[in-house]
C-alpha cells in the first residue's frame, strides 16, 4: 500500500507556525530513497532550522518539537525526516 508523500507547503506552514524559524530549508530526498521498502510508506525528507525556540535545548528536546509540529502528517506520509536543528548562535 503506497502512503500519500506529506506536502512541503503543509510541513513547512507547521513548523514555522510552530517554531518561528529565522532559518528553514526543507527537501525532499524521496527520489534516493526509490525502491527502499519505506518509500512505500511515505516520503523521505531533511530538514535545515533555526529557531530562538531551540536555545539552551539538548538535540531531542530540539527534534520533539520538531516532532510535535509534524506530529499529524508524521503518521500520514513522514517516513523518514533527517533533522539539523540549531539556535541562532549556532548558526
Amino acid at each position: 500500500m503506497n502512503t500519500p508523500k506529506a506536502s512541503l507547503a503543509e510541513m513547512e506552514s507547521r513548523l514555522r507556525a510552530g517554531l518561528q524559524p529565522s532559518t528553514l530549508t526543507l527537501q525532499d530526498d524521496s527520489h534516493q530513497h526509490a525502491g527502499h521498502a519505506g518509500a512505500k510508506e511515505g516520503g523521505h525528507y531533511s530538514l535545515r532550522i533555526v529557531s530562538d525556540r531551540f536555545t539552551g535545548l539538548n538535540r531531542v528536546a530540539r527534534h520533539r518539537l520538531v516532532y510535535h509540529c509534524l506530529a499529524e502528517l508524521m503518521q500520514q506520509g513522514i517516513h523518514a525526516l533527517a533533522i539539523d536543528a540549531s539556535a541562532p548562535d549556532e548558526a
